[in-house]
Order: structure tokens, then C-alpha cells, then sequence
């Protein structure tokens, strides 16, 4: 893959880290100028300038997707400073804290559903109409396996990530004939930060994760960033509404 993206704009939520701050990197390798919005403003803002730095083009933009002035403005910068947003991966996103569907509580049920869904959909709500005054554009939102199937001790992280796959498919279809195209990520267990919050650095507790997938390994950041990156590109180009699976397996089984 060379210039995969040459002259497009992507703006890419929780881009401070993880699997944001690699697909940040990775887009801009194919020629895109990136905007990073994150509330971790020291690694963000040191992400965007290593880009700099590396001949490319970036912005670190200080946004929490739980607020929708933030959300808003986020877009508006991007805008303002790049002059169009034609891509954008929506992929800031929380673990919700173990324990069954009695245990859940409030907190943690509207933490959770607020940054992973309504923040998705807010995300949604300011960049595609940029996008139409362009022309179309792409857009990624980051789901889960747990978007396509049961979790049990995780029912507000289950919900969100399924209720992202539906206002994905909605969206794609509502936008389509204005060139809108609109997909969701369904990573397995890759192994990010958010995975040791989960297995405490525990050999045994990542083994099983691990294992869970046919391949017998967890995925890397790389990997989902080269696939949120295709799915940007116009190498997808007849690809929306749809939940592209990237889980080793997982969900075969």
C-alpha cells in the first residue's frame, strides 16, 4: 500500500493511544493529513508532532466524545484547519466494569453506553454533513466481537458495541446515495492497554484470552489499523453497512 489516502483528511477519535494512535500513524504513511482528538493531551499532542516530525501532516485536537460541543468543535477544527474532512475513524472507546446484567450498575451502564455508542453517534452527527459538502466520504466506527455476540459479566459493553453495529448500518443506508459510506470494526482481543486493565499483566489470564481464537494469538494494533485503513480507502469502495469482523477467528467458532 502506497498513498492510499494522498490529499484526504481523517479525523480519528481516541487517537492518543492504543489502537487510535496506530491508525493514526498508519494513515498519514498513506499520504492523509490527520487530526488526533483524545482527552490524554500530552500523548496525543506528542503523536502528532512524531508525524510532523516524519514529514507528514497532524493536528491534536483536546476533545471528549461524552460532551457534544467537544464533538462538534472537534469537526469544525478539523475542517477549519484542513479544509474538508473526508474520512474518519470514531474509534474512542471504554471497557464497562465486569458483572452481570443484575450487578451492572447506573454509573457504569451510561459511562459506558455514553462513550461508546451516543459518542459514536454524535461523532457521526457533525462529520457527515461535512462530508456531503465535499462529495461523500468514509467512515469507521469501531465495534467489537462483542457487538456480535455475548459477553456474559459485560452487558453495558455488549450493548453499546451491538447498538454501534445497528446506527452503522442505519447510517449507511440513509447516506448512501450522497456517497456516504459507513462501516463498523469488529476487533477480537488485540492487545492494547485495555486488555492489561483487564487480564492485571496475569500470564494465565492472557493465555486464555489468547486462546480464544483459533489463530491461538491476540491480534495487534497494526493489524486493525491496516483494516480500518482499507475500509477508509476507495480499495473498499462498494463496502458499507457492513461489520467487518478482524477476531483471529473468534466468531467462526
Amino acid at each position: 500500500m502506497k498513498n492510499m489516502l494522498k490529499d484526504k483528511v481523517v479525523l480519528v477519535t481516541g487517537g492518543a493511544s492504543g489502537i487510535g494512535a496506530v491508525a493514526a500513524n498508519a494513515f498519514a504513511r498513506e499520504g492523509a493529513a490527520v487530526v488526533l482528538a483524545d482527552i490524554q493531551l500530552e500523548a496525543g499532542a506528542k503523536i502528532a508532532e512524531s508525524i510532523c516530525d516524519a514529514g507528514g501532516k497532524a493536528l491534536f485536537v483536546k476533545a471528549d466524545v461524552t460532551l457534544e460541543a467537544d464533538v462538534k468543535d472537534m469537526v469544525t477544527t478539523t475542517v477549519k484547519t484542513f479544509g474538508r474532512l473526508d474520512c474518519a475513524f470514531n474509534n474512542a472507546g471504554v471497557e464497562s466494569t465486569p458483572g452481570d446484567t443484575v450487578q451492572c450498575t447506573n454509573e457504569n451502564w451510561d459511562r459506558t453506553i455514553n462513550i461508546n455508542l451516543r459518542g459514536i453517534w454524535w461523532c457521526m452527527k457533525y462529520e457527515i454533513p461535512e462530508m456531503i459538502k465535499t462529495g461523500g466520504g468514509a467512515i469507521v466506527n469501531s465495534s467489537s466481537i462483542a457487538g456480535m455476540i455475548a459477553f456474559p459479566g459485560l452487558p453495558a459493553y455488549v450493548a453499546s458495541k451491538h447498538g454501534v453495529i445497528g446506527l452503522s448500518k442505519n447510517a449507511a443506508l440513509e447516506f448512501a446515495t450522497q456517497n456516504i459510506r459507513v462501516n463498523a470494526l469488529c476487533p477480537g482481543v488485540i492487545h492494547t492497554a485495555m486488555i492489561d486493565r483487564l487480564t492485571h499483566g496475569e500470564e494465565q489470564a492472557e493465555r486464555a484470552m489468547a486462546e480464544g481464537a483459533p489463530m491461538g494469538r491476540m491480534g495487534t494494533p497494526e493489524e486493525i489499523a491496516r483494516t480500518a485503513l482499507w475500509l477508509c480507502s476507495d480499495e473498499s469502495s462498494f463496502v458499507t453497512g457492513h461489520a467487518l469482523v478482524a477476531d483471529g477467528g473468534w466468531v467462526a467458532r
